[in-house]
């Protein structure tokens, strides 16, 4: 018997005129309309970032038409999209906003369209281009960029970093400064380096940081980084100064008397550890690794119960990576004071005690205050600042972590020895140690050259003064001293340089 075959579902179209549209109740921005450039950002990336906006709300269009209000591109070359642009020839295009992918990104965090700023636009560099506005010079100064955690040119930056530390450890200032300003500035580009005339007009990179980048992008890797890595000097100096209370130049003297390895400097009898580096050995597993986000919070609440406990008009803040929004970090640090002046000077020594009644205080090394107003202002930065101070270790209790301790696989003793650095200024000092104590130490260094260079101004973790007016400026709060300074205020969580 014949069969009349079954005719095959036909599923219904969207109408052209409705491609990339969310369902109407899913639409939030009627008036933004996004078209993802596919060239240099690939078929899958493209298909992906295309979800996400539309999870979010964004319409987004399938074809380059006139409807279209936003040109989202990763092409690095500027000359080469504005030339694809206009052989496309929408008939919108000098309505359109043709961005870096840096605009998206931050529109998917904000969960918004954010306002089109200059560092956001591709400008038109081809002859006749109208592009209005030029994009923003990237700033020689970390304090005139924001930088957050998120590194787009990490495998740059980290070479960056081994050449700085290996200059460091052979004590040649001058490169060991400019790897570590070349790597500030990499670290705050909102895209990634593809090729070597993309970083043309990028302060701070030289013809030795040029040549890592061109080498790293033609070959994946720098072999003068690779010799350093092997090097048996570094290895050793890199092992030596990860010890708690061990610098560069005790490194250094132990490496010249032939020493290679940890049981090496145990075992010589002619090697004198203070009470600094004995500990640094005894609780070397806990303290070289990392701590966590959650074990940072678990130790505020022990600081800030103990705080509180002795002085009910404490302000404790949370100051060093974590402020600026970092997952992990070496150490935890705080600043601690009172609202009532002198009073914070014997808090510090009353809080010692208590760690210690409460039996976990592994180690302590207090300084007393030497801040004396009549001897500022210094400026350096690698100086340390002169107010009471303690390094602790101290015993924390997986009990106290929610999330559990972030310790090696296998150790069961339910604790960890963490350091945490506390510092304590005046009430009326507070602004300058929160500002300086929250780093990043490139950050600050920028900060401080910024105001003297430029400003003419002297700025530490201690105060702020100008050197015009011959008088120092109150502050209160971060804000006062950017103000101050004629600087846009930069948050904790883009300091990260």
């Amino acid at each position: 018997m014949y069969h009349t075959p079954i005719a095959p579902r036909v599923r219904k179209r969207s109408r052209p005129t409705e491609a990339g549209v969310p369902r109407r109740d899913e639409v939030k921005f009627e008036d933004v309309r996004l078209y993802l450039v596919e060239r240099k950002m690939g078929r899958s990336r493209r298909s992906f970032l295309t979800q996400l906006a539309r999870s979010k709300g964004f319409i987004v269009e399938d074809i380059l038409s006139d409807a279209v209000t936003h040109v989202v591109s990763e092409e690095s070359q500027a000359s080469s999209l504005w030339k694809w642009l206009k052989e496309s020839a929408p008939k919108n295009l000098p309505n359109m906003h043709v961005l870096d992918i840096s605009w998206f990104t931050d529109s998917m965090k904000e969960g918004r369209p954010v306002a089109v700023e200059t560092r956001h636009l591709i400008p038109d560099s081809l002859p006749g281009g109208s592009t209005p506005t030029a994009v923003a010079p990237v700033s020689q100064y970390a304090c005139q960029r924001r930088t957050t955690t998120e590194n787009n040119n990490k495998i740059i930056t980290d070479a960056f970093e081994v050449l700085a530390e290996s200059y460091e450890f052979n004590e040649i200032e001058g490169p060991c400064l400019a790897f570590r300003r070349a790597a500030s500035v990499l670290k705050s580009l909102p895209w990634a380096v593809c090729s070597l005339e993309a970083t043309l007009d990028l302060p701070c990179l030289g013809e030795h940081t040029k040549a890592v980048i061109d080498e790293i992008l033609q070959c994946g890797r720098a072999f003068e980084v690779e010799k350093i890595l092997s090097d048996e000097r570094y290895q050793t100096l890199k092992l030596f100064t990860s010890v708690f209370g061990v610098g560069p130049k005790t490194a250094e003297k132990w490496y010249r008397r032939g020493l290679r390895s940890f049981s090496d400097v145990l075992a010589d009898h002619s090697v004198q550890l203070n009470r600094m580096q004995q500990t640094g050995f005894l609780h070397y597993g806990d303290i070289s690794r990392a701590v966590s986000k959650a074990e940072a919070r678990a130790l505020r609440n022990i600081i800030d119960e103990a705080v509180h406990a002795i002085a009910p008009d404490a302000v404790l803040a949370l100051t060093g990576g974590f402020r600026r929004g970092k997952e992990f970090g070496h150490d935890v640090d705080f600043i601690v004071t009172t609202t009532e002046l002198g009073k914070e000077e014997s808090l510090l020594p009353r809080i010692i005690r208590r760690l210690t009644k409460q039996g976990i205080l592994l180690y302590c090394d207090y300084q007393a205050s030497t801040f004396d107003m009549s001897k500022l202002p210094s400026y350096r930065f690698e100086a340390m600042d002169h107010f009471a101070k303690c390094f602790l270790i101290l015993r924390l209790e997986g009990s106290q972590v929610e999330e559990g301790l972030h310790i090696a696989e296998g150790d069961s003793r339910g604790w960890r020895a963490v350091r945490v650095d506390l510092v304590s200024p005046p009430m009326d000092r507070y602004a300058f140690a929160l500002l300086g104590w929250s780093g990043s130490r490139q950050f600050e260094r920028d900060l401080r050259r910024f105001a003297r260079v430029e400003r003419h101004m002297l700025l530490d973790n201690h105060a702020l003064y100008d050197k015009t007016k011959k008088e120092f400026l109150a502050a209160t709060t971060e804000k006062d001293i950017f103000a101050h300074l004629g600087l846009e205020y930069i948050e904790p969580w883009q300091r990260n340089a």
